[in-house]
């Protein structure tokens, strides 16, 4: 038996999301699944980085954008790529900004835009928290073998590609 059997991958589920769709349309229910499976993961990881680091998903996702991009980023393309609004972003630089693990500063080529990227502490600690994040996530994934995560992959990109084009046609 595969490590993605049913009862491996209904196990633990919250609220047993995929319940709902059982005996209905099949593309329903692997919605649900991944949807049931993205919370059992993010849940995984809000819990460990919260644990060991006392920092939110958000904050290390945001500084993770931030470290792909060193000379850093306006906040309208940061919000893009987090896909919040700048509202929401707002808060969370400031916190960061307070708590020294980021700098926000005018952009010299627009005075009316911020700029903001990691400071020297946030690239120190985003290095100790990503390495802790990438541990946690290959120790979820532990289960399951490499030719599944391949086939995953390739299905989940043609998932994704007929996703965008359907909602291109909307």
């Amino acid at each position: 038996m595969s490590a993605m059997s049913e009862s491996a991958t209904d196990a633990g589920a919250p609220a047993d999301l995929e319940a709902v769709a059982r005996g209905g349309k099949a593309e329903l229910r692997l919605w649900l699944r991944l949807l049931s499976t993205t919370n059992i993961i993010s849940g995984q990881i809000r819990r460990r980085l919260r644990a060991k680091f006392d920092i939110t998903l958000p904050s290390f996702d945001l500084m993770a954008q931030l470290d792909r991009e060193p000379g850093g980023l306006r906040l309208g393309e940061l919000s893009k790529r987090m896909m919040v609004t700048n509202g929401n972003l707002t808060g969370l630089v400031e916190r960061l900004v307070q708590e020294g693990l980021v700098k926000r500063e005018t952009d010299p080529q627009d005075r009316r835009a911020f700029i903001v990227r990691l400071s020297r502490a946030g690239k120190t600690k985003f290095a100790a928290y990503a390495k802790e994040n990438e541990r946690l996530v290959l120790s979820l994934f532990d289960e399951v073998e490499p030719e599944v995560i391949r086939a995953l992959m390739d299905n989940l990109a043609l998932l994704k590609a007929s996703a965008g084009r359907a909602a291109e046609r909307k």
